[in-house]
This record gives C-alpha cells, sequence and structure tokens, in this order.
C-alpha cells in the first residue's frame, strides 16, 4: 500500500486485467469538436472542463491532464467505460491529444458529485434522497458486476448527479475485471474509510466489498462522513479489517 491520506491505495505488484488492448486515441483536434467552457474541477491529475461539443450543442466533460501522466489508471478508467452502455455509469466518448496534453471526453453531470453538493449545502441527505441515490448506484453495480467488473471505489465523491437528479458511478480509475478462471480477486486498492475487511486483509474478494463500500456511502451521506473519519486511515483499516462478521455487520 502507499499513502495513507484520503487517497487510494493499491499493491504495487497487482496487474491491470481489465482488457489486455490499450486505450484508443483518436488523431482528430479536440478543439474541431469541443469548445472548452469553465474549469469545473481540479486535482493532482489535471483539471476538468465543461466544454460544449460543437456538432450537437451538448456540454460533456473533458479531463485535460499532460500527456506524460500516469497511464494504467487512465486506461484502466477509459477500457472500462468503452465496455460500458448503462444509464447509471457515465457515458465515455473518446481521447485526443492536443500539445502535450490528453483529453478525456465524457458525460457531463451538472449537479457534480453527492460530496460536492454535501459539502457546498453544508447538509447532510434525508433517507429519500439517500434511497434514490442508493437505487441508482446499486442499478449500476448490478450492471458491473454481470459483466465481472469491480468498482473498488464507491464513496459519494464517486458518486455523480446531473440536474434531473439522476445519480451515476464514475471514476473507474482502480476498477477491475475478474475472468471466469479467476473469479475473485486480493489487491488492496481503493480509498481507506470506504474498503471492506476482505479487500484490506488482501483475502479473495469480488462484487461484494462494492456493496460495502456503498455501505458505508449510506452512513456518509447520511451523517456526513465515514466511520472512523476521525482516526489516521492506517488505524481505521486496522479496527475494520481486525472486525468479526457479527461487528461487520453492526458497523
Amino acid at each position: 500500500m502507499s499513502l495513507p491520506g484520503g487517497g487510494k491505495t493499491e499493491n504495487d505488484s497487482d496487474e491491470w486485467d481489465v482488457e489486455t488492448e490499450t486505450a484508443t486515441i483518436s488523431a482528430d483536434d479536440p478543439t474541431a469538436l469541443l469548445e472548452l467552457q469553465e474549469k469545473v474541477g481540479e486535482g493532482s491529475y489535471g483539471s476538468v472542463y465543461r466544454a460544449t461539443y460543437l456538432r450537437t450543442g451538448k456540454d460533456v466533460a473533458v479531463k485535460i491532464l499532460p500527456a506524460d501522466s500516469d497511464m494504467a489508471p487512465l486506461q484502466r478508467e477509459i477500457m472500462i467505460l468503452k465496455q460500458c452502455n448503462s444509464p447509471h455509469i457515465v457515458r465515455y466518448f473518446g481521447t485526443y491529444v492536443k500539445d502535450t496534453d490528453l483529453w478525456i471526453s465524457m458525460e457531463y453531470c451538472n449537479a457534480g458529485s453527492v460530496s460536492d453538493l454535501m459539502e457546498a449545502a453544508g447538509i447532510t441527505l434525508a433517507e429519500a434522497h439517500i434511497a434514490a441515490i442508493c437505487r441508482s448506484a446499486l442499478r449500476g453495480l448490478e450492471y458491473l458486476h454481470a459483466q465481472r467488473k469491480i468498482h473498488r471505489d464507491i464513496k459519494a465523491a464517486n458518486i455523480m448527479l446531473n440536474d434531473l437528479g439522476e445519480a451515476k458511478l464514475a471514476d473507474f480509475g482502480v476498477a477491475a475485471r475478474y475472468s471466469s478462471t479467476h473469479s475473485k480477486r486480493n489487491t488492496v486498492v481503493g480509498t481507506p474509510f470506504w474498503m471492506a475487511p476482505e479487500v484490506i486483509q488482501m483475502t479473495d474478494y469480488d462484487g461484494l466489498a462494492d456493496i460495502w463500500s456503498l455501505g458505508i456511502t449510506v452512513i456518509e451521506m447520511a451523517e456526513g462522513a465515514p466511520p472512523r473519519a476521525d482516526m489516521h486511515p492506517f488505524r481505521a483499516i486496522f479496527q475494520v479489517s481486525s472486525l468479526s462478521i457479527i461487528e461487520c455487520v453492526s458497523v
């Protein structure tokens, strides 16, 4: 595992087995297809802009990052999204190169993430709203798991909302596929406070790990933070990994 902060952890020896093919990069000039509008997000990975798709006038999200960025999580996300066709998962449109930057075009969810909404409004969510978000998230997970894919980083920050109030799963940078010959994973990956005990313990796990993370997300939406959020992440994951089955049920 790597840094303990709020970020993701991943075993360095893990091999991404979503697909062996690499992400396809279009030869088109993105500025001939997309007109950038305002910046809507920024992080260590780069920046996200609202952009207008010139052929239709519709808004899309464009993630722009240096072409020399770590490509492994980008390939994971692109290949997973390319294979998905669900109204409960953000859609992927294409990848382009402009000068020294990569442009990744995806569905624009103009209300931001559930976490953004809670932080901006200074609120926790009502039970009815939590139920509606969970219903969409579960449908998205049902779709993923039917394709033998695991998201592995479910949390409020990775559930996006649009202006219709629809919730969609996003951020597939640590997602994985498990084949029929290797039916489970055993890699430590995800964001510490939301990780299932079996993931922390590096025992075999499958899509049920996503269900645990969604359960933690329910608590996050209802209370404003996941359990043990006041602890150092390493102490929190140690406590979660030590839980018995009975304690897990009562978390």
